[in-house]
C-alpha cells in the first residue's frame, strides 16, 4: 500500500542514546536522538529552508534538544506537565558556576538533616503514599523538596528534575512497567535505597549532560506550549504555513491500554502539584471514548471491522484513539508550509491479535491532507524503553506483545 524501506542503519544498535541532555530522565517510547538528527539532516525541506520545526507530541523533548544543538528554532506541545518540564530543562543552558553553588548548599543541607526540619509533611496530594512509600522516604523527599526551593530561582527547575526521577525510582513501584504496579512483598524486603545517594547519583549525570550540551552554543531557541492539537493549533503560536518540517513520535494508542504515560507521570505530576495528575490518561488521545469514526480509511478497513466482531469495546476504544489522531493530523498538516516536510516515527500495536498498521494509516490521513508519501523506514527497535509485553486489558496473564519495530513514514506538503 505504501512502500517501506528496511534499514539496519536506523537501529543505531551501538549509538550512545544519552548524549547531552538526553541522559536527564526517563520517558515511556522516548525517540532517541539519533533518529531525530539524521532526520532533519536527510530529510529536510529540499529548498534548504530549514527556520522552524515543530514537535506536536513533545514528550521528553529529543527533537527541541536536537534542534537547539543544530540552531534551528523549534517549537514543541504536550498535554503531559511532566513532558513539559522535561522539555524545559532539557532545552535550557543553566550556568555550571550556579549549579556547583548550588550542590555546595545542598550538601550541607543534607548533612543537616533531621526529620524535624521537614516543613511539609502532608502528603495527601500523593495518591496511596503509604502503600507506595516508607514514612522515612517521604520526609526525605519532602526534605530534598524543601531545600531545592531555596535555590536561586533560576536554577531551580533542574534540581527538582532529578528530584522527579528520584521520586519514582525510591517508590516501591516495580521496575520495567509503566503502570502503577507494586514489587512482590519479596521484592520489598530487599529494596531499601537511599534517596539522597540516588538525588546525587541523578545529578551528577546531569551535570555532565549539561556541559556537553553548553558546549553547543548557548541560544534559547526551543518554546514549549500546553494545546492539544486535536482540538487546534493557535495561530498566534504556529500560524497555517509557519513550520518547515516536522519531527515527532506520536502516541501509537491510547495511554491507557498501550504506553501508560499517564500512569508513569504521575508519580511527578502529583509531588509537584502539576495540574491534571490524576487525570491526565483521559485526557490525552483517545482517553474519551467515541461510538462513531470521524474519518474515512482504506488502509485500516479491513483490521477495523475484525475487531469489531471480535470485541466491540476494544473497537471503540482504537476508534477513539485514531478520531483524536486525525484530528491531530488535520490540525498539523496546515501549519506546515509548501514543500514542508512531515516525519511521523510510529508503532504498529496488535489489538486483539490484529495488527494496527498506523504507518499506512499516518501515510493515508496526511494525502487527504495534500501531502506526498516519500518513504516508510522500518527499523528495529533495540534500545526503546518500552516492556516487552504490555497488559492492554488489565487482566493478569492476559499479555501481548509489544512492537519490535518502528516506522518512519515521511511524506512532503505538495505546491
Amino acid at each position: 500500500m505504501y512502500d517501506r524501506e528496511i534499514n539496519d542503519y536506523w537501529s543505531f544498535k551501538t549509538a550512545d542514546t544519552k548524549e547531552y541532555t538526553h541522559c536527564y530522565h526517563t520517558y515511556p517510547a522516548m525517540m532517541i536522538p539519533q533518529v531525530a538528527r539524521k532526520l532533519l539532516t536527510d530529510y529536510a525541506p529540499e529548498d534548504g529552508n530549514l527556520a522552524l520545526v515543530f514537535d506536536p507530541y513533545v514528550g521528553s523533548g529529543t527533537t527541541l534538544v536536537e534542534c537547539s544543538l543544530k540552531g534551528i528554532r523549534s517549537a514543541g506541545t504536550d498535554l503531559n506537565p511532566l513532558a513539559r518540564f522535561m522539555s524545559k530543562v532539557k532545552t535550557t543552558h543553566y550556568d555550571i558556576k550556579d549549579i556547583a553553588d548550588a550542590i555546595g548548599h545542598l550538601d550541607t543541607a543534607l548533612m543537616l538533616y533531621n526529620r524535624d526540619l521537614v516543613e511539609n509533611t502532608d502528603f495527601n496530594r500523593i495518591s496511596n503514599h503509604t502503600f507506595w512509600y516508607t514514612e522515612d522516604r517521604l520526609y526525605r523527599l519532602s526534605y530534598l523538596h524543601q531545600i531545592i526551593l531555596e535555590l536561586k530561582p533560576e536554577i531551580q527547575d533542574f534540581f527538582l528534575l532529578c528530584l522527579s526521577e528520584t521520586i519514582r525510582e525510591v517508590s516501591f513501584t516495580r521496575n520495567g512497567e509503566f503502570k502503577r504496579y507494586k514489587m512482590s512483598a519479596k521484592q520489598i524486603e530487599k529494596f531499601n535505597p537511599d534517596v539522597f545517594v540516588t538525588f546525587a547519583r541523578k545529578t551528577r549525570r546531569n551535570i555532565t549532560g549539561l556541559e556537553s550540551f553548553n558546549t553547543v552554543g548557548n541560544s534559547q531557541l526551543a518554546s514549549i506550549h500546553n494545546f492539544n492539537t486535536a482540538e487546534k493549533i493557535p495561530s498566534e503560536i504556529l500560524p497555517d504555513g509557519s513550520v518547515d518540517m516536522i519531527v515527532t513520535s506520536p502516541p501509537y494508542g491510547d495511554s491507557h491500554t498501550t504506553v501508560a504515560y499517564g500512569q508513569f507521570s504521575r508519580w511527578a505530576n502529583e509531588w509537584f502539584d502539576f495540574e491534571n495528575a490524576k487525570s491526565l490518561d483521559r485526557l490525552l488521545m483517545g482517553g474519551k471514548i467515541s461510538k462513531e469514526s470521524r474519518f474515512e480509511t482504506n488502509a485500516l478497513k479491513n483490521e477495523l471491522e475484525t475487531i469489531k466482531t471480535l470485541d466491540s469495546k476494544r473497537h471503540f476504544e482504537v476508534i477513539s484513539f485514531l478520531n483524536d489522531y486525525w484530528d491531530s493530523i488535520r490540525n498539523v498538516a496546515k501549519v506546515v508550509r509548501p514543500g514542508g516536510r512531515v516525519c511521523y516515527v510510529v508503532g504498529n500495536r496488535r489489538v486483539k491479535n490484529i495488527q494496527i498498521n498506523l504507518d499506512y494509516f499516518t501515510a493515508e490521513m496526511f494525502e487527504k491532507c495534500g501531502f506526498s508519501h516519500l518513504t516508510t523506514i522500518v527499523r528495529e527497535i533495540p534500545n526503546k524503553r518500552m516492556p516487552s509485553k504490555n497488559s492492554p486489558t488489565n487482566k493478569a496473564g492476559k499479555k501481548e506483545s509489544t512492537m519490535n519495530n518502528e516506522y518512519i513514514v515521511i511524506l512532503s506538503k505538495n505546491a
